[in-house]
């Protein structure tokens, strides 16, 4: 059983930061891609960062300057650092991992809320 667990959410006012970590059971430099996602209420998941097998990386635009992906293979983790937070950017934060060759697979990590409010 696949496991990717999220964790660093929290309740953060305006201007604030923090690091989201995604521990996974897998061998990251197994996956294609490793993302990161969010769900705010009443909306559509969507996506916010994510990082290829060879370092390049994508961000939403709403996020771009304010949000970087990284990724540790050692220690099958990706990271999220989000600074600047607005209120907009409340939601639940998930983990994604992709692989599309042999064996293909999309597996998901149960969510990290964060709170962005004064």
């Amino acid at each position: 059983q696949v496991q990717l667990v999220e964790s660093g959410g929290g309740l953060v006012q305006p201007g604030g930061s923090l690091i989201l970590s995604c521990a996974a059971s897998i061998s990251i430099s197994s996956t294609d891609v490793m993302g990161w996602y969010r769900q705010a209420p009443g909306k559509q998941r969507e996506l916010v960062a994510n990082i290829a097998r060879n370092g390049n990386t994508d961000y939403a635009d709403s996020v771009k300057g304010r949000f970087t992906i990284s990724r540790d293979n050692a220690q099958n983790t990706v990271y999220l650092q989000m600074n600047s937070l607005k209120p907009e950017d409340t939601a639940v934060y998930y983990c994604n991992a992709l692989r599309f060759g042999v064996g293909p697979f999309a597996y998901w990590g149960q969510g990290t809320q964060v709170t962005v409010s004064s």
